[in-house]
């Protein structure tokens, strides 16, 4: 048996590919729209090709700051595309979340802040190398 610390909590965002690409950040902070405008930023100066982000309808998404920026992100490449209002269906980050909180995390690995902190860095560095999440069922033919 194992005690748990108390009063943490650690927020991951996260974009996922059909090829198990992934570009994540954590904190121990809210995701804010400031948060999510930094992470598409730093996405939008690495890119080498035409990107497509799909995103939810999540405020911090759709904030004012987010839209401001398109412009800029969009002349690096970089495009937003937003899913219908409750879809979480199609959105294959949420598949990423699912299997990341139904059995990718062990319950010991939330004792304290700094293990959860380090199993999900472990895990989110291993999507596409030892974790892979088939999404066969997404493709278009």
């Amino acid at each position: 048996m194992y005690s748990v610390e108390k009063g943490f909590k650690l927020n991951c965002w996260g974009l996922i590919s059909r090829q198990n690409k992934l570009h994540w950040a954590t904190t121990n902070q809210r995701i804010t729209a400031a948060f999510v405008g930094q992470q598409l930023d730093s996405l939008s100066l690495s890119i080498h090709r035409l990107t497509v982000v799909v995103l939810d309808n999540a405020r911090v998404h759709r904030a004012a700051s987010i839209q401001q920026m398109r412009p800029l992100w969009e002349a690096r490449g970089l495009y937003l595309f937003f899913l219908p209002t409750y879809s979480p269906h199609l959105n294959i980050a949420e598949t990423l979340w699912r299997h990341l909180k139904g059995g990718w995390l062990k319950p010991e690995d939330y004792a304290t802040a700094d293990d959860l902190g380090y199993a999900l860095n472990r895990c989110l560095a291993n999507v596409g190398k030892r974790l892979i999440i088939n999404f066969n069922q997404f493709n278009a033919n």
